[in-house]
This record gives structure tokens, sequence and C-alpha cells, in this order.
């Protein structure tokens, strides 16, 4: 479920000339029956509503006055959002012979009464604000709308705007149907509305309610154009945009260690938060701790508290990476276990977090795991799993997987162990790949894998000091230095002992390593850094340097990227 609550007008929308009838009272019924909730957003003061709609107990919530009183029907509980009107003001207002009708907060009136109420408004200094709605003038606090009611209904409900379908007719429901998630406009709405809106319905008044009722649950989220919710992964070689949709299922990035994966997931949460998406990276090896526009739990000394994760998660607005760089490679699949159900639960009351990235999900959630069932929904969503081995990951895991990156020289093998994974037929290879540039496949597509000029993020994907430098890599990822004959076991388990240890170890023992390039090799596999690798690679295969020399060169190269400080360009040596 994608769309979890609808948030409609009353007059011109549910209602026509003031009634509800009964089949639209019925689609309502329907539709919450499928879990999802209602909200009614009316300029209507809550007395009159009351009414004309018995059916009021039929929504979760009631948004009334424009925006400015929240009423719950089940408990009759009436919540002010918005100050009270100004005695003074609404004296005046009579004193010139303006029929109005006060509320809790609400003056309102009729056109063509806006100028005298404007001029009383400018005489009194007041910070009010006038609202028009098909002939009727509504005076309300600054900064109260549809909208701040609609925001204050959904803290209440524990749902994000994005999460929520809203349909209007009317100029006062313009401010609403932009927050939500999808804006649908009635066929009686007024053109301007129709044209801010997502969706034009055919139906009026009730009908086109029901009509959206129908869509969202038939379709949810694919009622709404890819570029609505969609996340732009680049451009085709023909310059059109290719978006990764949610709903359609869940992706898989494949590619070789140090290939740029990360810096693509890191992109992908950029366009997440331009969409107001909210997200969660399972981190394994702390990757992610430096994500902008994310908190980070655990460090490389402390391991992320399941309830700490949860406390965070459950905040709306929150982006979220737990790292469990702390914890022991064999501790961390234990510990995600426990977590992705809790994940899992709160997904499917509120839709956060609207996507959930696993990195290495080889290791997290490995083919050899029995138990992916009792973690995993069955069709899982709006999902990223990042790996260097996809046929090393639970099948169950990747059954919903509808668009698959692969990235690499390798890209058509990485593209075809995929498929194998997801079980899909292999596709046909695609042409070479420019540098820039991964494969993507879209399963329900007839078309062929094709190249993707893929966006790059914003913020520098830098290498993360605190792990690489002088975190704690597991034992098989770290470095030893045994030399020829086995007679050394230094083991280095960041960058920081390896420097330390390269530079006592003797010229035998370091000439080993570097002739079967062994240096180079370890940056590439285990500190996932492709271009310190490269610069490491051309070093060792330089014949014209001895063990200083080359032992100098990549040390420095360390340093420069992991621990010495930006410098001022000055002069080079005399």
């Amino acid at each position: 479920m994608y769309f979890f609550a609808l948030a409609t007008d009353y007059d011109g929308t549910l209602a026509h000339d003031g009634v509800v009838d009964s089949a639209t009272c019925e689609a309502v019924q329907r539709f919450k029956a499928t879990g999802r909730r209602v909200i009614l957003v009316t300029g209507r003061e809550l007395p009159d509503l009351k009414r004309t709609f018995p059916q009021i107990g039929m929504c979760d919530l009631v948004v009334v006055e424009n925006g400015a009183l929240l009423y719950n029907p089940q408990t009759e509980e009436e919540r002010p959002i918005g100050d009270p009107p100004p005695p003074a003001f609404v004296e005046a207002l009579k004193a010139r012979g303006v029929p109005v009708s006060v509320g809790r907060s609400i003056v309102a009136t009729w056109e063509p009464h806006e100028k005298v109420v404007l001029d009383v408004i400018r005489e009194q200094g007041l910070e009010l604000q006038i609202i028009f709605n098909k002939g009727a003038v509504m005076v309300l606090p600054a900064g109260i709308n549809k909208a701040a009611g609609l925001a204050v209904a959904l803290a209440e409900l524990d749902l994000s705007p994005v999460n929520v379908a809203g349909v209007g007719d009317a100029e006062n429901d313009h401010a609403f149907m932009r927050a939500c998630g999808c804006a649908a406009a009635v066929s009686n709405a007024l053109p301007a509305v129709k044209e801010e809106a997502d969706v034009r319905l055919e139906g009026d008044h009730g009908k086109g309610v029901i009509e959206l009722i129908d869509m969202i649950c038939r379709d949810d989220a694919r009622i709404v154009p890819p570029q609505r919710h969609g996340l732009v992964l680049g451009k085709d070689r023909a310059d059109r945009p290719i978006f990764i949709e949610p709903q359609r299922g869940s992706v898989l990035i494949a590619g070789s260690s140090g290939i740029g994966k990360s810096t693509l997931a890191t992109a992908l949460t950029e366009r997440m938060v331009e969409k107001r998406l909210e997200f969660c990276v399972l981190d394994p090896e702390g990757d992610y701790a430096d994500l902008e526009h994310a908190v980070c739990v655990g460090t490389p000394k402390a391991a992320p508290a399941l309830e700490e994760c949860m406390e965070l998660l459950r905040k709306r607005t929150s982006n979220v990476v737990i790292s469990a760089q702390a914890l022991s490679a064999a501790e961390r699949p234990v510990f995600f276990r426990q977590l992705l159900p809790e994940i899992t639960s709160l997904r499917a009351s509120t839709g956060r977090p609207h996507w959930l990235v696993i990195d290495e999900a080889h290791h997290l959630i490995g083919a050899e795991r029995g138990d992916v069932r009792t973690v995993l929904p069955e069709n899982i969503t709006d999902t990223i799993f990042i790996t260097v081995h996809p046929d090393a990951v639970a099948a169950e895991a990747l059954q919903n997987v509808h668009y698959v990156l692969a990235l690499g020289e390798d890209a058509n093998a990485t593209m075809a162990m995929s498929c194998r994974a997801i079980g899909a037929a292999r596709p046909p290879d695609a042409a070479p790949l420019a540098e820039d540039e991964v494969l993507f496949l879209e399963r329900a597509s007839s078309q062929p894998p094709f190249a993707v000029k893929a966006i790059r993020p914003q913020q520098q994907h830098k290498r993360h000091t605190r792990k690489y430098a002088e975190g704690e890599l597991p034992e098989e990822s770290s470095f030893y230095f045994r030399g020829a004959d086995n007679r050394l076991n230094l083991r280095a388990q960041n960058l920081m002992l390896f420097v330390q240890i390269a530079q006592g170890i003797d010229a035998d023992t370091w000439e080993h390593h570097r002739r079967n390039g062994e240096y180079s090799r370890w940056f590439a596999e285990r500190i996932k850094d492709a271009e310190l690798s490269r610069e490491a690679a051309a070093i060792e295969t330089d014949a014209g340097l001895d063990a200083g020399q080359s032992r100098e060169r990549i040390i420095d190269a360390i340093t420069r990227r992991y621990t010495a400080p930006a410098r001022a360009p000055g002069p080079g040596p005399a």
C-alpha cells in the first residue's frame, strides 16, 4: 500500500448541493475496509457540518473552518488550530452591514463584502488573511489554511502527506491538494484546480470521489505520473529521463567492489530528499555514515541499539542510516534480522520509511538463510538491494525485483547473474557502456537492457575516514603482511595500521606483496576505493621504483586521501 489516506473537500467534491449520496458513502466505507483512512477537509463550521452531514462518523478526522479546527468524530474532541477572531473586528464588520458567520477561528461572509473586510483589517492592523471559495469569503489567522489543518490531522494519524491522495474543486483546495502525494480534481472543479491536478477525474462531485477511490484501490501509486514520486536514475542515450517508480517493485544494484554502487545509491537518496520521501539505509560496514540529510545510528566503536533505531524511524521527516560497523561480520546479519521485522511493521502501518536501502545484501539476507520470509514481506517494494553477489542473496528477497542496475565493465555478465538471481530469463547482451553509464533493465518491459547515464550525487561521496582509517575491519577484510615464506603474520585492520606496519617491514616482504599486486587489490576489494587502487596499481607495476620509493608513494597516496588535512596550494620543493 502506498496511499494510506484520502483527504477530501466537502462542498462541490464529496457533497453535491450540500448532500453526500449513499453511493459515495458506500465507496468511502469500502475504501476504509482496505485499512486506509479518510480525512474531511472543509471550510464549513462544525455545527453546520454536523447538521448537513449525519454520516460524519465515517471520517477518521475532520478539518473544519478551512484548517482552523480539528475534530475527531469518534471522541468528539475539538482541537483549535487557529486563534479566535478579535471581537472588535467582528463588531466592526457588523457595524458596516457585513453579514458574517463566526466560528471558533473563522469569520465567513460572501462576495462582494471582501473590500469592506480588507478595509477593516487594515484599519485595525490585524494579521488576518482572506481566502476565497466560489463566492464565499473566509477570514482566518495568517498561516491557517486547509494545508495547515491537514498537516495537524496527519500528525495525529502518524502519516506522511506523501502517502495521501487529496481531491477538491475550488480555490481554497489548492493548498491542501498541493501538499498531498496525489492531487485529484473532480470534473466540476475550477479550471485552475484541474490545471494543477495529477489526476483529472471524469466524474463530478461524489461520482468523481468514487472514481478516485476505485483507482487507488486498484492501482495505488500507479495513478500518478512517473515524475511525481519516481526517482530519476538518469537519461538514456536518446536523452529521455528514466525513472524508478515506487510500488512497481524493488531495485537490485549489482557490480564488483569499488565500481560505484554506493555512489549511485547516494545520488538516489538525494532524489528521495527532493521528493520528500523518507529513507532508511541498512549499512553493515559504515559506508554511509556521512550521508547528508540523514541521522546515523552506530559508530565504529558503538553498535546501534534496536530501540534507538526504531525511535528515530518513528519520527516523521527522519532519514536514518543504521551502521553496524562496530559489530562483527557474524553479528551483523543477526542484528538486522531483528531490526527488519520492526521496520516492516512500521512501513505497514505508516508507509515510512518510504525507501529501504540494504547494502551488502548478500551478507544480511544471504541465500543460506532460511528465515527470510519472517523478516521481509512477500511482496516487498520500495527497497534497494545492493550487492557484489546477486546470486548469494536469498531468492525470496529478490522475487519482487522490478528494476536491475548492473555496473562496471562486466555489466552484461552482472546483468545475466542478476536475472538468474531474480528468476528472470537471461536478456541479450547490450553494447559496451561508457564510464558514466549503468546497464538498466525493467523486468516487466519487453525492452532489453539498455545504457543509462546515471545521475551523480551532489554531495561528494568521500571515503569514510572513521571506518577505513581508524575503524576495525573484520579479519577476513584485513590486510596481512606475511612475506614470501609466510614467516610473518602482521594484521592491518585499517589504513593507519597498514601505514605503520608498512613503514617497519623489511624490503623483501614489501616487494613480495607489491609484485603480486596485493596492495591495489586490497584497496579495491576491501577498502572499496577504486581511485586509490588505480594509483597503487600504477606504482606496483612501475619497474623504475625500488622498494623504498614504491613504499613511500603508496603511503603518500593513503595519507593524502584519508589523514592529511587540506592544504593551500604552494610552491613545490626547490
